[in-house]
């Protein structure tokens, strides 16, 4: 029997399953109005709740949340904390290096800034700054690895280190693993304390949040539900993976689905034989990668893409994911850490990311219609939000008159626009042929042992629009 074929799959997450689930708040109980009304209870949409209401306290601030908050990305996610940001080479392109730079240098800063919120909010999140560690198993991999490391050097990152075989193996010890890149930029987090948490805190300043209410369609100065419809000067879209589900907004941000599972708690010695003492945020150079925690109760919680979107945009309801993904996590799990081959697979989920045509995050404020949005994290979501959150924050004070350019505003994704994502079959056919193509470039590079990456990678890369 496969140590994976008792877990429970789905649920939403392990971090649901840990937790448990909230108490839900009440829906809208008809037509409202608000001075802003933000659509989405995740991360984006708390965080920018959270923001606006303690800069100006007077604000009438009201957050829809489709069912409840925390539901989607920001509650099943792989709880990394890092200074990761999609789209940056691409706004060094267009808006020069020294714009790339500030922009990293603002999601190096808020890292802590997320830290140090939490704490004042006494939000008890299971918050270990360990960095995070990326590591190369492969010849190729190797090359890539110093390649990036070079690069993150190159947008002032003067803090990261490089490690060989021997360094890597006395901070985690990973199978055939020949090097490593560590920045102190990152963190683990539990995600779903930290949203539930932030829930709370948000509400205690007075903003109201109404759970179970379902936006239909977004138009200046409106958010329609089937419970009314509530009026604000201002709505901001904060719905990431789950843009796609309203009205005009199918082909914008594509949801691309990420799986994870979770082991049972590992003894001392299963511990003692993988090392990690640090808890970093454990990554890998594969080009269909991989990401994992050490959590706080002493799992791993390891994830992937799995099959990586479904057929005409559509999300899934509770986190169940394939057996056949759950399988290959696993594999990837015993690769890494062969000495847990009978470690049992307690949790298996999945959830959706946004990801735009370019892969850029972004942030805009319409000031013709007062609609904004931010997202398009392509995974990166845990810390971008934040970011993206004040930018939300300082671009409405701007446009109302309580505030003015501020260094956020000023930051290259701010108003960044993007094409839509090709209609289907071709979205589905261009998705899944990219992630298989990626997967075999890995297979042939860890058969080959070159130390160049593969042709097929560099071909999804152009397919991909990265």
């Amino acid at each position: 029997m496969s140590s994976s074929s008792g877990a429970v799959n789905g649920g939403i997450s392990f971090w649901y399953a840990d937790d448990g689930l909230p108490t839900v708040r009440e829906p809208l109980a008809g037509d409202a109005s608000a001075d802003v009304v933000i659509v989405g209870g995740g991360y984006t949409g708390l965080w920018t709740a959270y923001y606006l209401k303690k800069a100006a306290p007077f604000l009438r601030i009201t957050v829809l949340e489709q069912k409840f908050c925390g539901y989607g990305a920001s509650g099943r996610n792989g709880g990394w904390l890092y200074n990761g940001i999609a789209g940056r080479d691409r706004y060094a392109k267009l808006h020069g290096h020294e714009a790339a730079v500030r922009l990293q240098q603002a999601m190096n800063a808020t890292v802590g800034e997320v830290v140090a919120v939490a704490e004042a909010e006494g939000i008890e999140a299971d918050v270990h700054r360990g960095g995070v560690l990326e590591v190369a198993c492969t010849p190729a991999q190797l090359a890539r690895l110093k390649a990036f490391h070079e690069h993150e050097l190159s947008y002032g990152e003067k803090d990261r280190e490089l490690y060989g075989a021997r360094e890597t193996a006395e901070r985690v010890r990973v199978l055939d693993a020949v090097g490593s890149s560590w920045t102190p930029h990152g963190a683990r987090v539990h995600p779903v304390k930290l949203v539930k948490g932030l829930a709370a805190a948000v509400e205690a300043l007075g903003v109201v949040i109404h759970e179970r209410t379902p936006v239909t369609e977004i138009r200046p100065k409106h958010a329609v539900t089937p419970y009314g419809t509530v009026r604000a000067p201002y709505v901001l879209r904060c719905t990431e993976g789950f843009t796609a589900g309203l009205k005009g907004q199918k082909r914008t941000w594509l949801p691309m689905n990420s799986s994870m599972i979770a082991t049972e708690p590992l003894t001392d010695e299963q511990w003692e034989s993988v090392g990690w003492d640090g808890r970093e945020t454990l990554g890998d150079m594969a080009h269909a990668y991989m990401y994992a925690q050490r959590t706080a109760d002493g799992r791993i919680a390891l994830g992937g893409r799995g099959a990586p979107y479904r057929f005409g945009s559509r999300t899934d309801n509770d986190g169940r994911t394939q057996q056949a993904t759950i399988e290959a996590l696993r594999e990837i799990l015993v690769r890494f850490f062969p000495s847990l081959a009978g470690v049992r697979i307690e949790h298996a989920w999945s959830g959706v990311l946004g990801v735009p045509r370019d892969w850029c995050a972004t942030v805009t404020l319409d000031r013709s219609t007062g609609i904004g949005w931010a997202g398009g994290y392509v995974g990166s979501g845990v810390a971008t939000a934040n970011l993206a959150a004040r930018t939300l924050r300082d671009l409405v004070q701007q446009d109302s008159g309580q505030g003015s350019r501020t260094e956020l505003t000023d930051l290259p994704w701010v108003g960044h626009k993007v094409r839509k994502w090709e209609p289907e079959p071709l979205r589905w056919l261009g998705v899944h042929g990219m992630y298989a193509t990626y997967r075999a470039a890995d297979r042939r590079e860890s058969a080959t042992h070159s130390g160049e990456s593969s042709r097929l990678a560099r071909w999804a890369d152009r397919v991909a629009g990265r």
